[in-house]
């Protein structure tokens, strides 16, 4: 028998992990810089001399290495594969922009491993040659234009963003600063500007568990969910605030007061956290529900017609 669930408020607003805010190019260190290049890349940091690790960055993705100096090297990288410039989008806004256009859809991959992915999807194989000529390749052939129309708009505070939970929470298992991993399932559009497309991944954590109890006392497990990435690789701060607590109360009601894991609506309604009288939560992974943008946030698009 379904058992009754009383849904409380459970989602609290913290600050931003660590990672959530980088520095900008300005503050940031060669080092940094160049480890920045190397995650994108190939998802992890490299081992060896600075020297070596830049020049082989210079050859994979221009080519060539170069004379020039480890900043100039670690500048010029930076700015290819992070950096939107006005006539001049980052290596990963053309990556998801060609990701997008291909399958309405973003992954969760090194640049490396979608730019082969790309390759094989169009030509059946993936090419050997530096990444910039791969890329401009892809664009001509994928894109209109063969370049992508990018325009810079303004996620205001509240928009809604839709989501669903890519790992199990538990208060079996669940600890607090436990990581939470979620994406977007939505796109989400500005003024036919694509800022947040569907795939692209969030970042929140654990930020309370209390285990059940005797005399049928509740376990209770709350979450933050903080921020996620948008189109052009920047990010954008979220939270679970009033408005989104009322469009996944409706969610849970639509799909029939039951939503991956979601069960009946309590009295205070759905807000985004879940717990059982007497029992153990488990949420597990696909849940949906929504989140909303914390504040007014101008982020690189796409136009699409």
């Amino acid at each position: 028998m379904l058992r009754k669930l009383l849904i409380t408020a459970l989602i609290t607003a913290l600050m931003l992990p660590n990672f959530a805010f980088a520095n900008t190019s300005a503050e940031m260190t060669i080092i940094d810089k160049t480890t920045a290049v190397e995650k994108i890349l190939y998802g992890v940091e490299q081992t060896g001399s600075l020297i070596e690790r830049l020049n082989k960055l210079e050859k994979e993705v221009f080519g060539n290495e170069t004379k020039e100096s480890l900043a100039n090297k670690s500048d010029r990288l930076y700015s290819y594969a992070k950096e939107v410039k006005p006539g001049a989008p980052s290596l990963i806004l053309k990556l998801n922009t060609l990701e997008w256009h291909l399958t309405r859809a973003v992954t969760n991959q090194t640049a490396k491993t979608k730019l082969e992915a790309l390759e094989r999807t169009l030509y059946g194989n993936s090419a050997v040659a530096p990444v910039v000529e791969r890329v401009n390749k892809l664009m001509k052939l994928s894109l209109v234009t063969g370049w992508p129309d990018v325009m810079e708009t303004t996620l205001l505070k509240d928009t809604l963003v839709k989501i669903k939970l890519t790992s199990d929470l538990s208060t079996k298992n669940s600890k607090v600063g436990d990581p939470v991993a979620f994406q977007v399932t939505n796109d989400v559009f500005v003024d036919g500007v694509l800022a947040l497309p569907s795939g692209v991944q969030g970042f929140g954590k654990v930020t309370k568990v209390t285990q059940r109890k005797n005399f049928g006392r509740d376990a209770k497990l709350e979450v933050a969910f903080e921020a996620v990435e948008g189109l052009d690789g920047s990010i954008v701060a979220t939270e679970m605030g009033e408005k989104a607590k009322e469009e996944t109360k409706s969610l849970v009601k639509a799909a029939g007061a039951t939503v991956a894991g979601l069960a009946l609506l309590g009295p205070f309604g759905v807000v985004g956290g879940a717990f059982v009288h007497g029992q153990d939560v488990d949420i597990p992974a696909g849940t949906e529900l929504y989140i909303q943008v914390k504040t007014d946030t101008l982020i690189s698009g796409i136009k699409v017609n």
